[in-house]
């Protein structure tokens, strides 16, 4: 019997179950003796353990097989649940995920899991579980999708990765000061991503004589090796090339990886959620005849159709007017009713709850939290906000790294919390809203806070401001330091939070969607990262504008106000033209000097100004007239044209001429 046509469904239907795993896991560990989070879980395994063993995948099979025998055991009461139980279910559950994922990439689904197996037999025995830890002579680093992207932008802009593997004389009396130093020395010359084991284990002096640490930095390996081995009582230095093309699986969550094969995407449409959920919670059953899966592939050809029926919309609506027939007139808004209907249906279509990326932080959080030696207690607020599928694939990693920066540098350990008169579990609350044409997701901790002094220490010991400018900054102004590349103000290195190489990585990838992100913070009360994200990415709304003869498109996101100015009130300001605009100096600047604009007519007396915004920052554009808002199709440049100063695509209009759509976060800046 042919299996092929049915391997969509079962990838698809195992990563739910896996989720549910996931999630009723850690559920358990809340409320240990509730038995019916076991059968939960225990029917899900059960129907993965059936689903594989009809597919042919047998390893995948047995060791469901296996970890069913220990659910069935805590179900009938025969062994007790325990954090230490749970690392080794978590575990089975990684190796059931990196099965399913191989699977899905064309692989057979097979891997080794002899000892995972051993250690479920064994609690199965009613023996107590020890995880081993790796022996310091098998340190082997592997990188999780965050580090792992660091390390291709870092070699992107001309940075080695080096993996370096350092050994301690055995008669060494202060381990800790020596590796102290040892990250002094790496710190000068570049930056630490990982290390194995822990920093917090590395202070404590829990390893033995070496440690691996992973290293981004310009100099050569010889040169990094000297200055390493300077440093006294290190006894070897071993730096080798980090190999990039090295698999990311160990560490790598289920749902971080997507499959780049875009027949295996599929998106879920339900018709009717509350209902359905309604009926969920009063039957228990699954409802399968409410939703259809729908290849994305299909949406996005369907979305592009649209795109040219919104062209040929203007195009009709430009016409209608030069005619002035009633019943053409009558006819075309009509169609652009129907069309503009149409455009919610087809966008609401491609909208994909934000828990499909949510549903991976709980898991990663109470992993970090007992590494870290933290009580942390995460919230998950608005996971039902709906946000554009290409937006969802985007924006995992950014929120990864901020969960990791909160729970390393934001939320304190427990003995910490406690004299300073905070409950020992610091909680992370993750929240997800609508507003308006946007969606905003927060995070916030109660944790330390933002220290602004030390904030501004760091940044101008790295050149990133001057002293004079320093005393001038807000406060909102000295987090947003934090963002610079190569910003650090973690006092002692940490492999959870990447160093600080990360937070300017965030904001890039969400600038690059089109939208942004602000910290609120209060020293010792705790912090607050919020992003703005727009619905969808293709169809936008713009003001648009003439320079000379040419035609400009500028989002209406970025516009604040639009303004007519005065020559005689054009002020200088360090060799810039500048305005004042309602108390604040809003520097110009003229876009038809800016693209170059063939001069046709004469300057008037009075300018037509643009004010837009990116953050705190504000600029005016200087254009010749406005012509009026509307909705356009956002398309690419295409491949030759990827480097074009403040461009950031161009539309069709309705008489067919071709503007260009203004960045106007590459002006400001």
């Amino acid at each position: 019997m042919d299996m092929s046509q049915y391997l969509e469904v079962f990838i698809d239907e195992s990563k739910e179950h896996l989720q549910t795993i996931n999630e009723q896991l850690l559920e358990l560990e809340k409320n240990p003796d509730d038995v019916s989070i076991v059968n939960e879980i225990f029917r899900s395994a059960h129907t993965l353990k059936g689903m594989s063993a009809t597919m042919g995948f047998e390893d995948l099979a047995n060791l469901t097989h296996q970890m069913e025998n220990v659910l069935d055991a805590i179900r009938n009461g025969k062994i007790s649940v325990t954090p230490e139980l749970l690392d080794v279910i978590f575990r089975a559950v990684d190796d059931l995920e990196a099965m399913v994922v191989s699977i899905s990439e064309g692989g057979d689904g097979k891997r080794d899991v002899t000892e995972v197996v051993a250690q479920l037999k064994q609690i199965e025995k009613g023996d107590v579980v020890v995880v081993p830890q790796k022996s310091s002579s098998t340190y082997e680093q592997t990188y999780d999708e965050f580090e792992y992207t660091i390390l291709k932008q870092s070699a992107e802009q001309g940075f080695h990765s080096y993996e370096v593997t350092i050994k301690l004389r055995s008669d060494c009396l202060l381990k800790a000061a020596r590796v102290f130093m040892i990250f002094e020395v790496i710190e000068q010359i570049g930056e630490v991503i990982k290390s194995v084991p822990t920093v917090e284990m590395l202070e404590a002096e829990q390893f033995d004589d070496q440690f691996v640490v992973t290293v981004v930095t310009k100099v050569s390996q010889d040169e990094l090796q000297k200055r390493i081995m300077k440093v006294s009582e290190v006894e070897e230095v071993n730096v080798q090339s980090v190999d990039l093309r090295r698999s990311v699986e160990q560490d790598k969550p289920l749902e971080q990886k997507e499959e780049p094969k875009v027949e295996q995407k599929t998106v879920e449409q339900v018709v009717d959620k509350k209902q359905e959920n309604q009926e969920e919670k009063t039957t228990g059953k699954q409802v399968s005849n409410k939703t259809i899966r729908v290849n994305i592939e299909r949406l996005d050809v369907l979305m592009n159709l649209f795109e040219e029926l919104v062209i040929d919309r203007g195009r009709l609506e430009q016409i209608s007017r030069e005619l002035n027939n009633p019943e053409l007139h009558e006819t075309v808004e009509r169609m652009s009713r129907i069309s503009g209907d149409l455009q919610n249906i087809i966008l609401n279509m491609r909208m994909v709850p934000v828990e499909t990326v949510f549903n991976r932080f709980p898991r990663m959080v109470r992993q970090l939290a007992r590494d870290l030696g933290k009580k942390i207690n995460l919230e998950i607020i608005g996971a039902e906000t709906e946000l554009d599928r290409t937006v969802i694939d985007e924006i995992g990693d950014p929120l990864v790294h901020l969960l990791r920066n909160a729970i390393d540098h934001g939320i304190e350990t427990p003995d910490v919390r406690r004299a300073k008169g905070k409950p020992e579990e610091g909680t992370v609350k993750l929240k997800a809203y609508h507003s308006g044409n946007h969606v905003f997701i927060e995070i916030e901790d109660d944790g330390a806070g933002i220290s602004r002094e030390k904030v501004l220490k760091k940044a101008i010991s790295k050149g990133i401001i001057s002293e004079q400018n320093a005393a001038n900054l807000t406060d909102k102004q000295v987090y947003e330091l934090i963002f610079a590349s190569g910003f650090s103000t973690a006092d002692k290195v940490s492999d959870i939070s990447g160093r600080g190489v990360g937070l300017d990585v965030v904001k890039s990838t969400i600038e690059s969607l089109g939208g942004s992100v602000s910290i609120d913070s209060e020293e010792g009360v705790g912090s607050i990262f919020s992003i703005q994200l727009p619905l969808t990415l293709s169809i936008i709304s713009v003001m648009l504008v003439e320079i000379q003869k040419e035609k400009y498109a500028i989002p209406l996101s970025s516009i604040i106000e639009t303004a007519i100015v005065k020559k005689e009130d054009i002020l200088h300001a360090h060799n810039q033209k500048v305005i004042d605009f309602r108390g604040k100096v809003v520097p110009l600047l003229f876009l038809k000097d800016i693209f170059e604009v063939p001069v046709v007519k004469e300057d008037d007396d009075f300018l037509s100004v643009v004010i837009v915004r990116k953050g705190e920052k504000m600029a005016g554009l200087v254009v010749d007239s406005f012509i009026g808002q509307q909705e356009v199709v956002l398309k690419s440049l295409g491949n030759y044209l990827t480097s074009v100063f403040a461009i950031s695509g161009a539309t069709i209009l309705g008489d067919g001429q071709v503007a260009l759509i203004v960045d106007c976060n590459a002006l400001i800046k």
